[in-house]
């Protein structure tokens, strides 16, 4: 289990971030919402910064980062060299990213996800685990 999940977003991933919160705290998550906190418009570079430096401060957290797509969000966070991003848009793309690829923060969009498929997403993401061997040597070269 994680020691802490952060949540962050800009006003396109508002929505999603504030039922995902709900969900993640009402499941007994401990759940840290970094923002942002309205649908006023703001820049997803400074969201995803600010999920790159909490995750720096706590290596065993995991992330969750919303934008209209997930797209740029995740661009965003994936230059920091100790985020590994993944978009997901189902539920086999989060377990492959847990698996294969360790994945520390997951990137949905608020515009293109569902809030019921999003829920299945961040289950699956939270509760896989990273199978080692062979995918260990292929995120060492990343």
């Amino acid at each position: 289990m994680y020691n802490k999940i952060f949540l962050s977003s800009d006003h396109g991933g508002f929505n999603l971030k504030t039922s995902i919160n709900k969900f993640l705290n009402d499941n007994h998550y401990d759940v840290i919402d970094l923002g942002s906190f309205s649908l006023e418009s703001v820049d997803y570079p400074d969201y995803a910064s600010l999920m790159a430096k909490n995750i720096k401060n706590n290596i065993n957290a995991r992330g969750i980062l919303f934008c209209g797509t997930g797209i740029g969000i995740s661009i965003a966070a994936n230059r920091y060299p100790h985020i590994r991003a993944a978009l997901c848009t189902n539920v086999e793309m989060a377990s492959k990213s847990r698996k294969h690829n360790d994945a520390n923060v997951l990137s949905l969009g608020g515009r293109i996800v569902d809030d019921n498929v999003a829920k299945e997403i961040v289950i699956k993401f939270l509760n896989t685990h990273f199978e080692e061997g062979r995918h260990r040597l292929r995120v060492d070269k990343i």
